[in-house]
């Protein structure tokens, strides 16, 4: 079976992290499977890839605080780059022949790139099927709406899409509601919950080196790319000066590989002003320093958050605001259900972020109690929509003890 993956990644890691999270599962249950990712992110090649997984590059796009987009490396303007990027990915389609095509968020792609793909594979592969993965929000519902209608991306969904996986809950957002499905729509979508990320490879071997002492509490923060964290990781260090001197705590640091050299070296300035403080660029394996973690302070994106909650960590958001509103609602409507505290970047200072962090590795059974009743099986159910759609004996035979219940919601 061959899976062809796009995933645009014009701002930060979030879209290549959780499409790598969605390609390790399905290699792992899905035997003789084919997985040839699309992507834009400049940070692929820093991906530990598994075996039946190989990709193509596509040139960078850069989107700023305006949304504006730009190309990131090359000296073309966006017409030149955004054709480039069209003819690699239809040629690749062309050649890979896909059994089943996976688009993250953007139905014709991004700058409609995905366009001539489509009405190509459509003529030369037409069983090829096509599904459209939805992290549970977008923007507001009110400019989601609008840029849909604009781009024609429901009528896109209804034409040439056969299922819609929502990596959400209706719980946190209703997806479907909010963003106004149309019957087309609706009728071939489905909610999947988070997805649980896997425990963390090396996180005993970090639990040894932190070397922490009887009662040692120790704060993960984390900026994701890194590109807007600044600030945050900037409060939290010159916060640590209002902690007690005999407060025992030990934090770790993580920039984001997007972050401008000015910047990172500053907070490494200022890091160094603290023994107890360990700061690093990037990891490939965040998911261990959020299980050594007693708290995270991080930025919004959904990554961390599946991170966080596979974790059953308490966390302190302070998410971005600009150019989406995606990141501030999830916050909000998590902040709503207990699951962690939310500070809004205009009141962003030292002194309100340490004293929450105390409030935290004080109290963490209140965050984890609620963390607890999350959903967080998206992955199987992912993999059991591949499977109505494609004849089930490629399938290992574990694949048959999914519940009943979640093949009945898939739509036909």
């Amino acid at each position: 079976m061959k899976l062809l993956v796009y995933s645009h990644d014009a701002y930060g890691l979030g879209n290549i992290c959780r499409m790598l999270a969605i390609c390790h599962h399905l290699l792992d249950t899905i035997p003789n499977l084919s997985i040839l990712v699309l992507s834009g992110s400049p940070m692929l090649h820093s991906f530990r890839l598994p075996a039946g997984l190989d990709y193509l590059k596509l040139p960078c796009l850069h989107r700023d605080e305006n949304g504006d987009l730009s190309a990131k490396y090359l000296k073309l303007d966006m017409k030149q780059t955004v054709k480039l990027r069209c003819n690699l990915i239809r040629i690749a389609a062309l050649n890979f022949r896909p059994d089943v095509v996976l688009v993250d968020k953007k139905p014709y792609g991004l700058q409609d790139e995905l366009k001539k793909t489509i009405e190509s594979l459509r003529v030369v592969a037409p069983k090829t099927k096509w599904m459209l993965l939805l992290r549970d929000i977008l923007d507001a519902p009110n400019k989601t709406i609008a840029e849909w209608q604009s781009l024609d991306s429901y009528r896109a969904i209804e034409r040439f899409y056969d299922r819609v996986l929502v990596v959400g809950t209706p719980e946190v957002f209703d997806t479907f509601a909010e963003y106004q499905f149309s019957p087309g729509v609706l009728s071939k979508s489905i909610f999947c919950g988070y997805i649980r990320r896997q425990q963390a490879p090396k996180h005993n071997e970090l639990q040894q080196e932190l070397k922490l002492a009887p009662g040692e509490r120790c704060v993960l923060v984390t900026a994701g790319g890194g590109e807007d964290g600044y600030p945050m990781i900037q409060a939290y260090l010159d916060g640590l000066a209002l902690l007690p001197a005999d407060y025992a705590l030990k934090s770790l640091v993580v920039c984001g590989p997007e972050m401008s050299k000015t910047e990172r070296e500053k907070l490494y300035q200022m890091a160094h002003q603290h023994p107890q403080v360990m700061i690093s660029e990037f990891t490939d394996d965040l998911m261990s320093y959020i299980e050594v973690a007693d708290t995270v302070v991080a930025m919004g994106g959904y990554n961390t958050f599946c991170e966080i909650l596979s974790a059953q960590k308490p966390s302190i958001i302070v998410p971005r605001v600009r150019p989406t509103e995606e990141q501030v609602i999830r916050a909000r409507k998590m902040a709503e259900l207990g699951l962690l505290e939310m500070i809004h970047p205009d009141e962003l200072t030292p002194a309100v972020l340490i004293d929450k962090l105390v409030h935290q590795l004080d109290n963490p059974s209140y965050y984890t109690s609620n963390i607890k009743k999350v959903d967080l099986d998206a992955l199987p159910r992912i993999t059991q929509s591949i499977a109505t759609a494609v004849p089930q004996n490629l399938f290992k035979g574990e694949f048959q003890r999914f519940p009943e219940q979640w093949i009945a919601c898939i739509p036909a």
